[in-house]
């Protein structure tokens, strides 16, 4: 097994530069979704539109479930122009961003309740956008930090997280803060000017080197050998190698249960989540208690405690971290309940904001680094996106229906209990296999240094 860190260790490990490029672009991965989320929520509600409709509004979040269909092409395909200047990763992040740049331009100019329709297919075309960048964003974070360099995993996890975070609570509650006096509107042209920044981020940070090319290489002669040409080998590699490389790593039963796993894990958060603003506008809180309690204080005990997640990550192992927070994300759903039951206490509202979002950063830190060890060098923007776009599965899909749920048990109190048993299954599962899990990312860890071998080879012919 690889060497525990001493605390000194740990803490002179965040200085490494590159996980403030992990930082920026994690700040792009998360701004979408104040722009079709927590924004499109509440001028949804203030619009008028009932909580069904709202959560099916959110059904546009169900692109980040697929996304690996088409993440294979972020892996192989050059951007003509782009990819000289920026490279295979940042061209596609900038890409993207232009995409959601022009969609966010057009939705500030018009009216949800009027033009439904219209908006959704702006949100859609956002989310489309935001999934490829994600996909192209978590690649760029797993090319940076090989899994050779095991301890630093949870650090870019941790910074990741935090720039995620960053993205979505500070703008968001910049939105909720400005909403009421400038209107929404107003808000979303302002969106577009972080939107720009963020493109500029993308400029400034670095793009790794990898054996990703030579890998890729290799898998295709392997492939031209069997099918006797050079096109259909290029199409097999990148639609098919992907998916049979991670089985091939695992095993198809290990496989099947991580993947399982992952789609388990954070399906009660995300029905909370979905259902979260509204729920706080119904139980009477204002949107500027929204935005200084929810957004602001959330975005600040996020960032520390995410930090204190990676931290514990790397002393005590990513499963133990995964035992712990999902324990813990589970209870402090709990709490909601226990607002729903007293109304808009602001005292309550505090200490549930930071409970949870303690709760939630603990885990994600361990989240987010089990999938990453999981992945190949040659093939991680696909194999990552197979794995995210499970554990979005509950947090896109299944979660539209979290309104038509709020509305059946018409309680808020038994929906947020809901929530919390929904962890149940895979903490059972995760506990079950917990050995087997720990040998599972050792092993990883090993085939990362095969690959890095490999390619430092490569540069000394």
């Amino acid at each position: 097994m690889s060497q525990k860190l001493s605390w000194a260790e740990t803490f002179k490990s965040y200085l490494d530069k590159r996980l403030l490029w992990v930082f920026m672009l994690g700040c792009s991965s998360g701004f979408p979704w104040v722009l079709i989320g927590s924004n499109m929520s509440g001028w949804l509600k203030d619009a008028g539109l009932s909580r069904t409709a709202i959560g099916y509004f959110g059904s546009v979040f169900a692109v980040y479930a697929i996304n690996f269909m088409w993440a294979p092409l972020v892996d192989r395909v050059k951007l003509p122009i782009l990819y000289r200047f920026l490279g295979q990763r940042r061209s596609w992040i900038f890409l993207c961003q232009c995409i959601m740049l022009i969609c966010t331009l057009f939705i500030s100019g018009v009216d949800p309740a009027k033009s439904l329709m219209f908006t959704s297919m702006l949100a859609l075309a956002i989310a489309i956008a935001s999934s490829t960048q994600d996909v192209a964003i978590d690649a760029y974070r797993i090319d940076s930090f090989p899994k050779s360099e095991a301890s630093k995993l949870p650090q870019a996890s941790a910074m990741a997280v935090v720039g995620w975070w960053t993205g979505y609570s500070l703008p968001g509650y910049l939105a909720f803060a400005n909403a009421d006096s400038i209107g929404w509107n107003g808000v979303y042209l302002g969106t577009a000017v972080i939107v720009a920044i963020l493109m500029l981020f993308t400029l400034l940070v670095k793009e790794p080197q990898t054996a990703r090319n030579q890998l890729q290489a290799e898998a295709e002669r392997r492939h031209n050998q069997v099918v006797g040409s050079r096109v259909i080998a290029w199409f097999s590699v990148t639609l098919i190698e992907p998916f049979a490389d991670f089985f091939r790593r695992n095993g198809v039963r290990v496989a099947i249960t991580l993947l399982l796993f992952v789609f388990l894990f954070k399906i009660g958060e995300a029905f909370l989540g979905r259902m979260s603003i509204p729920f706080y506008k119904e139980i009477g809180f204002s949107n500027e208690q929204i935005a200084d309690y929810s957004k602001l204080i959330g975005w600040g005990a996020t960032v520390l405690f995410t930090i204190v997640g990676s931290m514990f990550n790397v002393r005590f192992g990513i499963v133990r971290g995964l035992m712990i927070g999902g324990i813990a994300m589970a209870s402090s759903n709990l709490m909601f309940a226990w607002i729903a039951n007293t109304g808009p206490n602001e005292h309550l509202f505090l200490a549930t904001v930071i409970v949870d979002n303690f709760t939630t950063a603990f885990s994600t830190v361990a989240f987010v680094s089990f999938l990453t060890i999981l992945t190949g060098q040659a093939f991680s923007a696909t194999q990552y996106a197979l794995l995210a776009s499970l554990g979005n599965l509950g947090r896109t899909t299944l979660a539209s229906f979290s309104g038509e749920l709020v509305d059946y048990l018409n309680d808020w109190s038994t929906f947020f209990i809901i929530t919390a048993a929904m962890v149940i299954p895979s903490l059972i599962m995760l506990y079950s296999l917990r050995g087997y899990f720990n040998s599972i990312l050792e092993k990883a860890r090993l085939r990362g240094l095969e690959d890095d071998e490999k390619y430092q080879a490569s540069l000394k012919k």
